[in-house]
This record gives structure tokens, sequence and C-alpha cells, in this order.
């Protein structure tokens, strides 16, 4: 159950949320505050007004601690400085924080389709957490009851499948497609065809970089201690070095079994997250391909673990849960 109201004059929003069933559900009051003013993007001078509230809802969810926000299909189309508004709710301190701003459109050639905004302001091409929270999300609100979906995203038309349990999206499997290993399409600069241990060196630090696009660019270096790499420091400078003419998420990875990977991860235009399922699979790709993990492997994140499945020649399957948080509104005015 949520309920919310807007204070008059003010940049504030209140939402009520109810978290959690059985015997003990948390009710949640969230204040939520707007530093900055979100430009709209249109021809008229007065702001889009959403009923009375002039308040954008949103739904928080979470995919193995990689967290989203999300605009239903009923207001993603509407004429906003979306770049702005994913800066301004991203912000931890004084939006609401997330790691991607994702939009619930219908399409004409999948069921839907699914933008993501980065923290930054900068559109992502895919994100493996984000899309099964997308898929949760339209599948808990009756957007769709098929439990088997398509997704159009900026990497090409994804196919999942809801796991349900009591009637919800439990967890959610993705077709991730087959990795890009070629330089050119991931893209990156180098003489090399295909970019294996290639070394790179950052403040210090010695990496051997492998690179793969999971229909974004990636970038894993495998280490004898993933905790041990300052990637707060380093990721930055990775994400943005000369090779990397659309930037670059990178991982540092080490393997554990030939079934088992733990890993850390920079994002490109969010920085360092709890997961990444893009990234999960670019390592399975690239330790796959070296030989190191079988056709299936558990990836580790600080965030929770994600299954995968790859023999190497067809797309690869990603395998993880998908959790709401709450409910809110965001002001316009």
């Amino acid at each position: 159950m949520t309920s919310s109201r807007q204070q008059s004059g003010t940049h504030s929003a209140e939402a009520y949320q109810t978290i959690g069933g059985g015997d003990s559900p948390r009710i949640v009051h969230l204040t939520l505050k707007r530093p900055v003013d979100v430009p709209l993007a249109t021809t008229s001078k007065k702001p889009y007004t959403f009923g009375i509230l002039n308040a954008l809802p949103f739904v928080k969810m979470h995919g193995t601690g990689n967290d989203f926000v999300l605009i239903g299909p009923e207001h993603s189309g509407m004429a906003l400085d979306w770049p702005g508004l994913a800066r301004a709710t991203g912000d931890r301190h004084f939006g609401i924080g997330h790691d991607g701003l994702l939009l619930v459109e219908r399409d004409d050639a999948a069921d839907f389709r699914m933008r993501m905004l980065n923290p930054d302001g900068s559109e992502s091409e895919m994100c493996g957490n984000g899309i099964r929270c997308f898929s949760k999300y339209v599948f808990d609100n009756g957007l769709a009851r098929a439990s088997e979906l398509t997704i159009r995203t900026g990497a090409g038309i994804q196919k999942v499948r809801v796991l349900v349990d009591g009637g919800q999206a439990a967890a959610v499997e993705v077709d991730m497609g087959v990795p890009i290993f070629e330089a050119a399409r991931i893209p990156v600069i180098s003489d090399c065809a295909v970019v294996v241990n290639q070394p790179i060196a950052i403040d210090g630090w010695q990496f051997a970089i492998s690179c793969a696009s999971m229909g974004n660019p990636h970038a894993v270096a495998f280490v004898e201690n993933v905790d041990r790499v300052p990637l707060e420091l380093l990721g930055p400078k990775v994400e943005h070095h000369g090779w990397f003419p659309r930037r670059v998420n990178f991982e540092v990875a080490t393997v554990k079994a030939r079934d088992e990977v733990v890993m850390r991860v920079w994002e490109r235009g969010a920085g360092i997250t709890l997961a990444c399922g893009s990234g999960a699979c670019a390592v399975m790709a690239v330790a796959h391909r070296r030989g190191l993990v079988g056709d299936q492997a558990r990836i580790r994140l600080p965030g929770g673990d994600l299954q995968l499945q790859w023999d190497g020649r067809h797309e690869m399957r990603m395998t993880g849960p998908a959790s709401f948080v709450f409910r809110g509104e965001w002001p316009l005015s």
C-alpha cells in the first residue's frame, strides 16, 4: 500500500510504502527533495503536470544490489530532460540514488523497449541487472502476463524468461546474446584483432586486459585478490583510457574454481556498483575463452550471485534475482 503527498510551495515530496509481507511488513516514510532544477525539454513554458501533484511516479528496484529507478510507460514518453533527471535522481545524498534510470516503453518490434540512463546522464546500450528488474516490473504490474518476453535495448532485442513464484517474478533468465571479441566492434583502439592479455599500466598498477562486448564494452583483468585493487582510483582512469573511444566498464576478477568466479566492477557512467550483469557475462566470456571455467559458473559479486551458462558458441544465459524496494514520486516543479 502506497500513499504520497507533495508539500505545497516546496521542492519535496513524501511517500509512504509498505515493504515486505507476512506478519511484519515495514512502513517506510520517504521525503524526497530535489536540490537542483530539472529542466523540461518542452516548447511550453509550463511544466508537465501529472494530475494535480506535478510529480513523476517511480519505482525503486535492485538486482543483486545494482539499483534502479523505473518510470512506467504512462510517463516515459513525457518530453522531459531525461539525462538531467537521471543526474538529479541518481544523487545518493540529495536525490533518490540509483545506478541507472530505466524507462519502460512500448515497442512495435518487441513486447517492450528498455532505455537506461546512467547517473551521469549518459545512455547505456544494455544492462543485465537492469533488464531483470525491468522484466519483474512489467510482469508484476500486469503490463505483460506472459512469462516469456522480448525487450528491445540499445544492444538489440533480448529474450527473457520470468521465473514465477506466488504469481510474482522471483528471478529472471536472460539470453544475453553472443559475446563479441573483435576489437573494432567493442570498440577498442588496438593493432590486435582481438584484445587478450594486453598489458596496461595505470598509476603503477600493471594489468593484463582482455576485452569483450555484451552490447556494451568491457575490459576484464584477472587478479589474485579483487579486494586489493583500488577500484575507486583506477576505475575512472581505465574507463576514460584512450583505448576506449566509447569509454568502458572495468572488471577485476579472480577464478576460484572452474565453476566459480569472484569479481568487482567499475561501471561506465556509474562508478563502483554492487553488481553488473553484463560485466559478469563479459568475465564469463573471457574466462571461458581462456579455458579458465567450464560451460556453467557462479559469478560472485558484492551484491549477490549470478548464474551464467555459455557453451562458447551460442547465446549466453544469465539467471538472477530482481527485487522491489519502494514506490515514490519525484517533484517536477
